[in-house]
């Protein structure tokens, strides 16, 4: 009899151990296997400054069919206007400008390989299926909700298999009106931290880590078709402006200030900001009740006006004061598309070299020394090739939205030296229209060089035909949040152009235009030295 209760004791002894292995050693690794893709993070090399040794790469195409000289003289022949009534938006699309054609780009050119992201996609697909399967059981969910097949036809999808060593899309695509509609429309099926957060609450084992901000509220959300968008709410009314005393880097993210800068992207012919729209979200229906993130759901809370809000968790003021609040579960906010994960397209983050400084004291270089573009131009890559025209690009963008925060970029590793910088997270934008930013300026200022194209298309836009704050308001006018910048934003975006200009033309009487404009398409001198031998 003892011998039995002795067997007995043993036997739970080694039950427990198992449990308790299994529990904290075995479950990890197998969630880790399967799930690791919700929370991928960068390699270590993926970060910071280029390696030295790499292949060069390919050398662009140039434009066809004619040389952008030609077009300077097109554009000033250009007497014709749109009628008063007429679209300002549509006839600038169908001007010159921007029906530049390229050579036929080759698969190489693209991305994404068509065969390996639907693969990938799919399999994704059928890990998300199998666990919500789990959950369902778990749950006593009898049945198959949110149960998912692919479908290559998906907006997303096709905007994915786009995205091009020159561009996130082309001018004429269409999927990209459809993704826009797809975002406002489709239902909500599950919701949950971003990425960065996930590392800012020590969720994901990340070597490098991103930079929080100082008001992180931003959640990613999933789709009915599988696509993926980041919401960001709404936390400023749009006739606010940051208050004066505001450090840029603990402003307010503004969600129409997302929705504006990729309007405002598409209309400069950059297309470098991931497609956004905004619509109007039940936070307790679309986000509460279908996170599965503990976590995420503990920030919920109703007010003493009976309104669902809910708070993020970061470094700084994120508190229940702080909190956004629906009305009473209604708030409007920013869906931004996302890019394809980093498992299949890798991406650089690069120190932008006109960096501000992120403490209360202290400049940076650049900030106290007028030749500052003198050393940036003895480094690689921003002694040849396309990079540092690409950092003037995109400090014009930012100097137009007022955008002081951009302390890095981003560039698809696949295309290179000579890719295209990415300009998202644009929620620090239009924040002071009654301020113009100069200090933003400094690339241009410093390095006075600038794209053809470029500025060809600031001068067009400066035109009353063409307007930047006419065509603006008309493109704005199909988000479902319209209107989304108020007047005197739309009015600051002609006058800051005219600044641009003016800055350009005083390169140009110092050094001469054939210094200061430049042609778009160059190769590297690493490729071009690779060529000749």
């Amino acid at each position: 009899m003892w011998m039995r209760r002795d067997r007995l004791l043993v036997t739970g002894v080694l039950a427990a151990i198992f449990t308790a292995d299994l529990y904290f050693n075995i479950m990890p690794k197998v969630q880790k296997m399967y799930f690791r893709d919700e929370c991928a993070c960068p390699n270590s090399s993926a970060a910071g400054t280029f390696p030295s040794h790499r292949p060069p790469p390919p050398p662009l195409a140039p434009w066809q069919p004619s040389s952008v000289g030609s077009y300077i003289s097109r554009l000033n022949q250009s007497t014709s206007s749109p009628a008063e009534n007429g679209s300002k938006l549509e006839h600038l699309f169908a001007h010159p400008l921007y029906n530049i054609g390229t050579l036929q780009l080759s698969p190489e050119e693209f991305l994404l390989q068509k065969e390996d992201a639907e693969s990938y996609y799919k399999k994704k697909l059928s890990r998300w299926n199998r666990h919500q399967k789990y959950y369902n059981t778990a749950t006593n969910v009898s049945e198959a909700t949110n149960i998912l097949s692919f479908e290559p036809e998906s907006s997303w999808v096709k905007f994915h298999l786009g995205i091009n060593r020159y561009a996130l899309y082309s001018r004429e695509d269409p999927h990209i009106h459809q993704l826009l509609k797809d975002m406002t429309d489709f239902d909500i099926i599950n919701s949950d931290y971003t990425q960065d957060e996930k590392i800012l609450k020590g969720m994901c084992d990340c070597s490098q880590v991103v930079k929080p901000s100082g008001h992180h509220l931003k959640l990613s959300l999933k789709l009915k078709d599988f696509g993926k968008v980041m919401f960001k709410p709404m936390r400023q009314e749009r006739d606010e402006e940051t208050p004066e005393d505001f450090f840029y880097f603990v402003d307010f993210q503004r969600h129409n200030a997302e929705i504006a800068a990729f309007h405002l992207d598409r209309i400069l012919d950059f297309r470098r900001v991931p497609p956004v729209v905004g619509r109007f979200i039940n936070i307790t229906k679309e986000i509460l009740e279908t996170t599965r993130n503990e976590d995420l759901k503990s920030v919920f809370f109703t007010s003493p006006a009976n309104n669902m809000c809910f708070f993020a968790k970061c470094l700084y003021v994120c508190k229940t004061e702080y909190a956004v609040c629906g009305n009473p579960d209604i708030v409007e906010g920013s869906l931004s598309a996302y890019l394809p994960g980093l498992t299949m397209a890798p991406r650089f983050s690069i120190p932008n070299p006109w960096i501000r400084s992120y403490t209360f004291t202290g400049k940076q270089e650049w900030e106290v020394n007028p030749f500052y573009c003198d050393t940036v131009k003895q480094l690689y890559p921003y002694n040849s090739g396309n990079r540092l025209l690409n950092i003037i690009d995109m400090a014009i963008f930012d100097f137009l939205i007022g955008n002081m925060d951009r302390h890095h970029y981003e560039i698809f590793k696949k295309f290179g030296d000579d890719g295209f910088l990415l300009h998202f997270d644009n929620a620090r934008g239009f924040g002071k229209h009654s301020q113009d930013e100069i200090s933003i300026l400094a690339p241009l200022s410093q390095c006075c060089i600038v794209k053809r194209s470029t500025l060809l298309r600031l001068r067009l836009l400066s035109r009353p035909q063409f307007r930047l704050s006419d065509v603006m308001r008309e493109s704005l006018l199909d988000d479902p949040l319209q209107p989304v910048l108020t007047e005197p934003h739309l009015q600051a975006l002609d006058r800051r152009l005219l600044r641009i200009l003016k800055m350009v033309q005083k390169c140009v009487k110092k050094y001469g235009e054939a210094h200061v404009v430049a042609e778009d398409i160059i190769e590297t001198q690493k490729s071009t030295n690779t060529t000749k031998r």
